[in-house]
């Protein structure tokens, strides 16, 4: 299965920023809709944010809404995630997924993952 891979993570303290990006191996991202989940530990995968084939839809989980910022851009063949304002509870592996052009957080419509990168955000 084609994968996508992910990038940018690491450790930052509380209120701090990181900027992941997601590329594709093997594909081009501009036919499908764009997801960041997240998983940490203990805890089931949830959806972040969402951002169709076209990037004129995006939506957020309640829990990052106001700090975290999904974008794309097509020509490059690129995602990426900001996260500003970054708490102890966004601690998590972070993955990227591609899936259905106008689809949403839930994970029935990904196809295409990434392996994971971990944020860990801690004093």
């Amino acid at each position: 299965q084609l994968q996508l891979v992910e990038s940018g993570g690491g450790l930052v303290q509380p209120g701090g920023s990181l900027r992941l990006s997601c590329e594709p191996s093997g594909f081009t991202l501009d036919y499908y809709g764009l997801g960041w989940f997240r998983q940490a530990p203990g805890k089931e995968r949830e959806g972040v944010a969402f951002i169709s084939s076209s990037g004129d839809k995006v939506e957020y989980a309640d829990s990052v809404k106001g700090r975290f910022t999904i974008s794309r851009d097509n020509a490059e063949n690129v995602m990426y995630l900001q996260m500003d304002s970054l708490q102890p509870e966004d601690t998590a592996v972070y993955y990227c997924a591609a899936g259905s052009p106008a689809g949403a957080l839930s994970e029935n419509y990904y196809s295409y993952w990434g392996q994971g990168t971990q944020v860990t955000v801690s004093t």
